[in-house]
């Protein structure tokens, strides 16, 4: 499989399980194409390409020209200088390395993390969120984020990458939209009548078990077990966490529980305030999900090995 068709092929698995729909998708694509259209020749030149078809700014091709043939990938959660040095040693071991795939992003991808984060707007909007408030308070926080990523170091991973030839890909936000459709389908389906029943579906995944093997399973944040969960909401794509001030909303929206990769301290706060469940399923787990949901999805019809490591445990469903 090339490496340009596996990452066109991600891009359009996470389009489709993407929890606005396809349409939405497709017409902020075609704005895109229209804001190009209108730019002068001079910022056209620094226009992201990419994103007139790949809606994610997080997930990219970060080293290789594409053509590239991949027999085997070392895949993992966080792949970053260390783990670019690894894959170097493995191949100087005689273990063939075609590609790193990581999950959260790197380079380029990583300094735009910011960008999918409007996303999260429109996800709380068909849960019943006034678009009008979703979308306002998630402006600031999307400024907040992308004033933290301007003086990050970004490119060491990818420039180590490049100097030992191994092409590298992060496949970020189409991962997170496989566990967040997955989880909220499951749940819809099931409708669990407490927290602990929450608790225990999640426990029935294999990276749920294999994380509460290691002390990282599911937690209940707020709440106990015996409440009950209500109309559940999973919080677990679009970049990282959105507005600590969007919890009242979500509370008046009828949502009851949120299942959440994690939560910070400030968010915890917002959220207990207005008397909202939190489960926090877990971070590297909930990425194990997505990432194993998706090369599902990607290897299908292809034999390519997985080499595991950074967090990573290749759980496949066919």
């Amino acid at each position: 499989m090339k490496l340009r068709d596996l990452y066109k092929k991600a891009i359009q698995i996470g389009i489709e399980n993407d929890p606005r729909g396809k349409e939405l998708i497709l017409k902020e694509l075609e704005k895109r194409k229209k804001d190009y259209e209108t730019l002068s020749e001079k910022k056209k030149q620094f226009f992201d390409m990419e994103s007139l078809e790949n809606p994610y700014a997080d997930s990219r091709i970060l080293v290789g020209s594409g053509d590239e043939e991949i027999k085997t990938i070392i895949a993992g959660i966080d792949m970053e200088v260390g783990e670019v040095v690894l894959a170097d040693a493995l191949r100087q071991k005689g273990e063939r390395v075609d590609l790193i795939i990581s999950h959260h992003p790197e380079g380029g991808a990583y300094a735009r993390l910011f960008a999918v984060m409007y996303m999260q707007a429109d996800i709380l909007g068909r849960f019943g969120v006034p678009i009008n408030i979703a979308e306002s308070l998630m402006e600031s926080r999307i400024k907040e984020v992308e004033r933290k990523l301007m003086p990050v170091n970004h490119t060491r991973a990818v420039d180590a990458a490049r100097l030992l030839n191994i092409p590298f890909l992060c496949l970020h936000t189409p991962a997170d939209n496989m566990v967040a459709t997955y989880l909220q389908k499951i749940f819809d389906d099931k409708k669990p009548f407490t927290l602990d029943d929450v608790i225990e579906i999640l426990l029935e995944i294999p990276e749920y078990r294999e994380a509460e093997k290691n002390n990282a399973g599911p937690r209940i944040l707020i709440g106990n077990k015996d409440r009950k969960a209500g109309k559940i909401f999973v919080d677990m794509t679009g970049g990282t966490e959105g507005s600590k001030d969007i919890f009242n909303s979500i509370a008046l929206s009828g949502i009851n529980t949120i299942v959440a990769m994690h939560l910070s301290e400030e968010h915890r706060k917002e959220a207990e305030k207005n008397h909202i469940n939190v489960v926090i399923a877990g971070h590297i787990a909930s990425d194990n999900l997505g990432l194993n949901l998706l090369l599902d999805r990607i290897l299908e019809e292809e034999d390519i090995k997985i080499l595991e490591c950074s967090g990573f445990v290749r759980v496949k469903r066919q």
